[in-house]
């Protein structure tokens, strides 16, 4: 490791294999796409890693690897560096290595491909037309191991390319007669993966010229390819689990449980279905607890309901199916904080876990490169949090060292609030509490002419009041930013967020953009946050959360 390498990577996600001041090397998880496919779509972990941390906003891409295949990605963090590596790239002086499974008969010895890519619609074959590509494969054992049911075999194979090109590795094995178990684009047998990984970069540091030579074994190896916790391990690695233990583990048809969602609350798992769960489901849960380290933890289950209004709290509360029962109010940790839980208040736990990222942009002041949470003028900050429901977004902007007002329209959250901020040891003095309608609110500070800061407005997508009526977020939420936007300082940022599904990301930033003009203040600097990496997006299972940040002027 270079001289002037990162000594710590305490409190970074585990996915984090190398830093120093020039590079950032990443053990990219299977399913995560290396750049967002398009504005809207989960951010790829490029995007991810560049709106994370000042230190990496001027991040480049110097390779990619295909949404399914796992290992080690490289970044460049200054010019000199990325000219170095794109040139080391491009003269083929990268030495890359990957590890892949066939269930196939495969190669006997060691076997080189040169067939030229060429796209063909939505997958690539060995054509003439296309570009040249070589990659040799070496066999590392002899047939062994099941894999799923029959007489199925698996072969451990070594592939390394010497081009590039797009999907290389798989057509040339596939061309080969040894498609990679898991790719069924290209003829390979269905499985829980694609069964190919990133193991090994060997290549010259920008600076210091030392060969540095990367290994990162497939998360397979010594576990079998239908392990249980390869899915749990896949889904973790970008949480630094010393300071988060509550995340969504499956999140419906992107993760193949179509109509299931399943979440780890500290030692618990809380399971969401459509249908009561089945034995086999509930085993897996069992199995996925024992991976986290809690065998024989809680596995809860509620059934998705899409009316709760008027059904007693108990009749929607999750229930125990199997292990340790909760206690009536557990805390898990999140992002280095602290919040209580509860399965025995109504359909609600007590916090949105899609949310987490964006209360770690309040607690540390960063939203996204180039952006940060200074409000010009102001040396102490205030944050007023509307709909605040148990304070999260309170409890991270006091961290971070915001005065905050909570506003809700239920006492009892308000209260679980309060014991949100005493859990983390955060003096009530200095955070208001208040009760009431927010609309209501708004006008009276508005009229006294109260500012605050920094505002969050994530309302439900629908609600009644007897002062205002109904609020429908697809028709009213152009006016509530309006009307937020009033107590906002100059310079100060708005987090807009809502989950209605009727309302799509370009209409929604049109309505958030239109209210804060109504108001009188110019959009400034925007980030739009889309749902976290373990709530993915895909076209089985689409996108619900939006958010956007806007600094008004």
């Amino acid at each position: 490791m270079p001289a002037n390498a990162t000594s710590s990577l305490s409190q970074l996600p585990p996915l984090i294999v190398h830093e120093d001041e020039d590079l950032l090397l990443v053990n990219k998880p299977a399913g995560w796409n290396t750049h967002a496919p398009s504005p809207y779509a989960n951010e790829g972990i490029y995007e991810w890693l560049r709106h994370r941390d000042p230190r990496w906003a001027s991040l480049a891409i110097m390779h990619r690897l295909d949404k399914e295949t796992s290992g080690l990605l490289l970044f460049t963090k200054t010019p000199a560096a990325n000219r170095s590596l794109t040139h080391q790239f491009s003269e083929h002086l990268v030495r890359k290595a990957y590890q892949l499974l066939t269930d196939r008969r495969g190669p006997q010895g060691p076997v080189t491909a040169t067939f030229p890519i060429f796209r063909n619609g939505d997958h690539y074959v060995s054509d003439p037309r296309g570009q040249n590509a070589e990659t040799s494969f070496h066999p590392e054992d002899n047939p062994s191991g099941k894999v799923g049911t029959g007489n199925a075999v698996q072969r451990h194979i070594r592939a390394e390319p010497t081009t590039g090109r797009t999907h290389q590795i798989r057509v040339h094995a596939a061309t080969l007669g040894f498609p990679i178990l898991g790719d069924v684009l290209y003829g390979g047998s269905p499985a829980s993966r694609l069964f190919l990984h990133a193991a090994r970069l060997r290549f010259t540091h920008p600076t210091t010229q030392e060969v540095l030579d990367f290994q990162c074994p497939a998360p397979w190896e010594n576990q079998g390819p239908t392990d249980s916790s390869l899915a749990f391990r896949s889904r973790t690695t970008s949480i630094p689990m010393e300071e988060t233990n509550a995340f969504r583990l499956v999140h419906g048809a992107s993760d193949g449980w179509e109509g299931a969602y399943v979440e780890q609350l500290g030692s618990c798992l809380l399971a969401q279905t459509s249908e009561p769960l089945r034995k086999d489901q509930i085993a897996m849960l069992e199995s996925w607890s024992a991976t986290a380290g809690f065998p024989g933890g809680g596995i809860y289950h509620k059934l998705l309901l899409r009316r709760v209004r008027g059904i007693a709290p108990q009749q929607v509360s999750p229930e125990r199916v199997s292990g340790a029962v909760a206690s009536e109010r557990f805390v898990i940790r999140e992002n280095g904080l602290q919040f209580e839980l509860s399965f025995q208040e109504g359909y609600s736990i007590g916090l949105f876990l899609d949310q987490r990222d964006n209360r770690r942009r309040w607690k540390c002041g960063h939203v996204a490169a180039g952006f940060d949470l200074k409000v010009p003028g102001f040396e102490s900050r205030e944050l007023l949090n509307t709909f605040s429901y148990t304070c999260g977004f309170s409890v991270a902007a006091a961290a971070g060292g915001w005065r905050t007002t909570s506003l809700d329209l239920s006492k009892k959250y308000l209260e679980w609030g309060r014991r949100n901020f005493t859990l983390n040891g955060i003096d009530l003095v200095g955070q208001d509490f208040v009760y009431g309608d927010t609309l209501d609110w708004l006008r009276r500070w508005a009229k006294k002419g109260r500012k605050f800061q920094g505002i969050v407005l994530d309302p439900p997508t629908f609600s009644e009041s007897k002062e205002h009526g109904r609020f429908q977020a697809e028709r009213d939420y152009g006016k509530l930013v309006q009307a937020a936007v009033g107590v906002l300082s100059p310079g100060g940022v708005l987090l807009a967020s809502t989950n209605a599904a009727k309302l799509d990301p370009e209409t929604f930033i049109a309505e958030v953009q239109a209210g804060v003009r109504a108001a009188g203040k110019k959009v400034g600097q925007t980030h739009y946050a889309p749902q976290p990496p373990d709530f993915p997006i895909s076209r089985e299972e689409p996108g619900y959360l939006k958010t956007y940040w806007v600094r008004a002027l």
